[in-house]
């Protein structure tokens, strides 16, 4: 009897997934266990293992496409069984073409041909270079699909590219902010080879996307102002060097300068609620009881911000571990999306990086967001006359309707304090 192979749920906020590459075809013999294909998130990507046994009999999707969880993916049994009863229909939340007859194809295809030559704004992408529901849903709209910008696996086009397009055609704009149909400036249109300089176009990755369009929507919808504070880092550092010297015995040696910086923020916010909480439906602040931190963490996919749950009941060494713990899964891609989420205020450290001032943006719902610049020389006057000390900048960026000014620069205060006398703060 043959089985289905389902979406696998990555994670209890995810609705749907994107195929990317199928690593079996039909016919192909399938073991438990055996990779079928790999799919996305707009955050991770994963791999689909198969949960029965046998031949590869059909494949519902097609690399690229946007698959609702837990709808059937694929049917494995004996060569011959009947799998009609097993394909996904409309009330799965899914959508599927039927098999067209050769001849069918051959005349839809040909069509299609006609009009890509005789369409003025017509690209160059042939009818596989879209997925079934892609090509069905410009149908259904009445567009040239060739017109839209693929973003799916292989450069092809899916159905999130034609809404794309035709949300464009609708509001009548095009590239360059000129409406459809607008001819471009001539001097725009009189580039020669030999004075356009060579270059490369990159697709935007899915978390590329889904990191552009949090930043544009926490840009507009919040009144983001950003304080700069510092301070002496001489007992941070003391503290860094005791850590490394008791590393082989007491197993402090992988404590870093973030990992102490993550502790004070944990406890510091527990004294200002104001700034540990989400902003809702824009006048609504919602206070937590305890800190979900942000780590904000650079990886080859794009920036990523796992969550330390509880942090403000972890000790040093759980938050350093934890902390490491959680990078790797970002940087491997295999981390859950449930990790992602949930964060209640969010730290991103770019002084490793060598920088000195910037002003983070922050992660909504979140009212603020700490950013840790690096450590630099500073002079002060001292007992002795002038001495110099190790400074560390810190940026602290906040939505001005949640939050004012004071309890804001209070916060940082406080912070800035703890982090100063490192040692006493462990002793709370």
């Amino acid at each position: 009897m043959a089985n289905t192979v389902v979406m696998p749920r990555a994670g209890i906020s995810v609705e749907s997934c994107i195929i990317g590459e199928w690593k079996k075809s039909p016919g192909d013999q399938v073991s438990m266990g055996e990779v079928l294909f790999d799919y996305e998130t707009d955050k991770a990507s994963f791999e689909c293992e198969s949960t029965a046994k046998g031949t590869l009999l059909e494949c519902f999707f097609e690399s690229g496409d946007e698959v609702p969880c837990l709808v059937a993916v694929c049917a494995i049994g004996e060569p011959g069984e009947d799998i009609s009863a097993l394909r996904p229909t409309e009330s799965d939340g899914a959508s599927v073409d039927s098999p067209e007859p050769p001849s069918v194809q051959a005349e839809t295809q040909s069509a299609n041909s006609a009009d890509i030559v005789s369409s003025p704004t017509a690209g160059s992408k042939s009818a596989e270079g879209i997925t079934p529901r892609a090509r069905r849903l410009a149908e259904q709209l009445g567009l040239d699909p060739s017109g839209a910008t693929p973003t799916g696996p292989r450069d092809r086009i899916i159905a999130r590219d034609v809404e794309t397009l035709a949300q464009a055609q609708k509001t009548g704009t095009g590239f360059g902010g000129r409406t459809f149909g607008e001819a471009a400036p001539a001097a725009q249109t009189a580039t020669t080879a030999a004075s356009t300089a060579e270059y490369t176009d990159e697709k935007f990755t899915t978390i590329r996307k889904a990191i552009a369009a949090t930043m544009r929507k926490s840009l507009s919808e919040m009144a983001q102002l950003t304080h700069h504070h510092s301070f002496d880092a001489s007992a941070l550092l003391g503290f860094r060097k005791s850590c490394k010297q008791g590393g082989e015995t007491l197993g402090t040696g992988g404590i870093s300068l973030n990992d102490m910086i993550l502790f004070a923020v944990s406890r510091t916010l527990m004294a200002h609620p104001d700034l540990n909480a989400h902003l809702l439906n824009g006048d609504t602040l919602r206070r937590f009881s305890g800190v979900n931190l942000g780590v904000a963490v650079d990886t080859p996919r794009g920036l990523m911000v796992p969550t330390l749950f509880g942090a403000d009941k972890m000790s040093l060494k759980e938050i350093s571990t934890r902390t490491k713990e959680l990078a790797s899964m970002c940087q491997s891609g295999s981390i859950s999306p449930d990790l992602l989420q949930g964060g209640t205020f969010t730290v991103s450290n770019l002084g490793v990086l060598g920088v000195e001032l910037f002003t983070p943006i922050v992660n909504p719902p979140q009212v603020a967001i700490l950013g840790v610049c690096g450590i630099t020389t500073k002079v002060r006057e001292g007992k002795s006359g002038i001495e110099t000390y190790p400074s560390m900048g810190l940026s602290l960026t906040y939505d001005h309707c949640a939050v004012d000014g004071a309890p804001a620069s209070r916060f940082m205060q406080d912070l800035c304090n703890n982090l100063a006398q490192f040692d006493l703060l462990l002793a709370l």
